[in-house]
């Protein structure tokens, strides 16, 4: 069977991974003729996947003459490609409900859920994704594979080694902005703890971090040494299809603290082989990581029992198996005529890129008055700060002259007092007697001055 799996690139990326890793057995073990169409990077070179020589890879211009019997969409946006591959059919690959990656209020959200209402069947990696379409499409064919793990590049550890010292090890997956994975918050977590702990983050865009070791982008074969040093794997995501760091680290001997994101029930079993945590509750976070470094006998209970989940997860071998037999019935299944979801699909995308032009026009004035009324805001709290500052000169330069107004009032309280003292002492009868004969005292002066001469 001649199968085009319609990938936007091969960047590193753990969805494009699951596609690989499926595509390559495909073609090795199954005997199907696997073909990778990039549809969005034409030209780039792709990440180094182990197995990528196994299968074709070609642009979505140099299949424009090729028919296939199946066309594999991998993500919302490769949907919109379909119509542009010559193939029998078509059937979805859906890793997670990729509407939810956007914004409310983004037209592409709007576009990647009409994907999913367009009657292609479906093959999905996590079980809360099969119930979904269950729920809200009875009639769609759908099939559960579940994800594997190379266990080559992930081996199974047979018997976890305690750690009784030493700081904790915590390893966090994602790029350091990247809030969908929750890293910001894992950060946050693990400022607040209480006890030492040895924190990596896995970032495929690099970094530097203060207090933390950034690494990436890594290969899976690297990944998997770090792991092999790794007590806890932290993620808070809050969208996911089905993680797999975590279960990963599983089989490298380290326990997990999670959100429950979808797909976190897939492999975790809060108490038995991680612990559950709530989102935005980073106090909560920190005290959990906090109890697993003080607490080195549940640390060890944990590990141990994530490394027992491991060994009864699927490798990629049996999943791939199980990929085959689904494809096998797609390509059998009626599906919707894809020729015909071309127009719909353009159709959209107009709407789609004619609302985004609406909304970010819309969103430009928006910001243009936040940055206008912000500008105004500091221009006010300057003033206000300067009318507070002459507030306060005023008040002293008051208090300066209230004190001075008292001083007067009190040397003219005593200027009067002294005045009407002299008033009375000069009606007095005394001071008049002194006066007279003070005047005959002159008298008598002149005279005896006179008679010496």
């Amino acid at each position: 069977m001649k199968v085009a799996f319609l990938v936007p690139s091969l960047r590193l990326s753990g969805g494009l991974n699951v596609v690989v890793e499926h595509g390559r057995r495909l073609a090795r073990d199954h005997g199907m003729d696997v073909t990778m169409v990039i549809t969005h990077h034409p030209g780039e070179a792709p990440w180094p996947y182990d197995g990528l020589d196994q299968v074709r890879i070609v642009d979505l211009a140099d299949v424009a003459d090729e028919s296939f019997d199946l066309a594999v969409a991998t993500w919302w946006d490769t949907v919109t490609h379909l119509p542009a591959i010559d193939a029998k059919r078509g059937v979805y690959f859906v890793q997670s409900l990729e509407d939810r990656f956007f914004p409310e209020d983004d037209p592409q959200s709007v576009l990647a859920g009409l994907t999913y209402r367009l009657g292609l069947p479906v093959i999905t990696e996590a079980r809360w994704i099969a119930d979904t379409f269950a729920a809200t499409d009875p009639e769609l064919p759908c099939w559960y594979v579940r994800n594997g793990v190379n266990k080559d590049i992930f081996p199974e550890t047979l018997e976890v080694v305690p750690r009784t010292a030493g700081p904790l090890r915590v390893l966090v997956e994602g790029n350091l902005d990247d809030r969908i994975k929750g890293v910001p918050e894992a950060l946050d977590a693990l400022a607040r703890m209480a006890e030492p702990a040895e924190v990596t983050v896995v970032s495929a865009k690099g970094g530097s971090l203060p207090g933390a070791a950034v690494v990436g982008p890594l290969s899976q074969r690297a990944l998997s040494e770090v792991m092999a040093h790794t007590d806890v794997v932290l993620k808070l995501s809050r969208v996911e299809g089905m993680s797999g760091p975590p279960l990963e680290g599983f089989h490298r001997g380290a326990t997990c603290i999670l959100t429950p994101v979808t797909g976190h029930d897939e492999y975790l079993q809060h108490g038995w082989n991680g612990l559950l945590t709530g989102w935005d509750d980073p106090d909560g976070t920190a005290r959990q990581l906090d109890l697993l470094a003080r607490d080195r006998h549940l640390l060890h209970f944990l590990r141990t029992n994530a490394a027992a989940t491991a060994r009864a997860w699927p490798g990629w071998d049996q999943a791939a198996t199980m990929m085959a037999g689904s494809l096998r019935a797609a390509a059998a299944a009626p599906g919707p005529n894809l020729a015909m979801l071309a127009p719909l699909l353009r159709e959209a995308r107009y709407q789609v890129a004619r609302d985004s032009r609406r909304i970010h026009r819309l969103k430009a004035k928006v910001q243009a008055t936040e940055n206008h009324l912000h500008k105004v805001e500091g221009v006010l709290s300057r003033t206000g700060d300067l009318a507070h500052e002459r507030g306060l000169a005023l008040a002293e330069l008051q208090v300066h002259a209230d004190a001075v107004t008292a001083h007067r009032d009190e040397l003219e309280s005593r200027l009067t007092a002294s005045a009407e003292d002299i008033a009375t002492l000069e009606r007095s009868r005394a001071l008049r007697r002194l006066a007279a004969a003070e005047q005959l005292w002159r008298r008598i002066r002149a005279r005896l001055g006179r008679l010496r001469r």
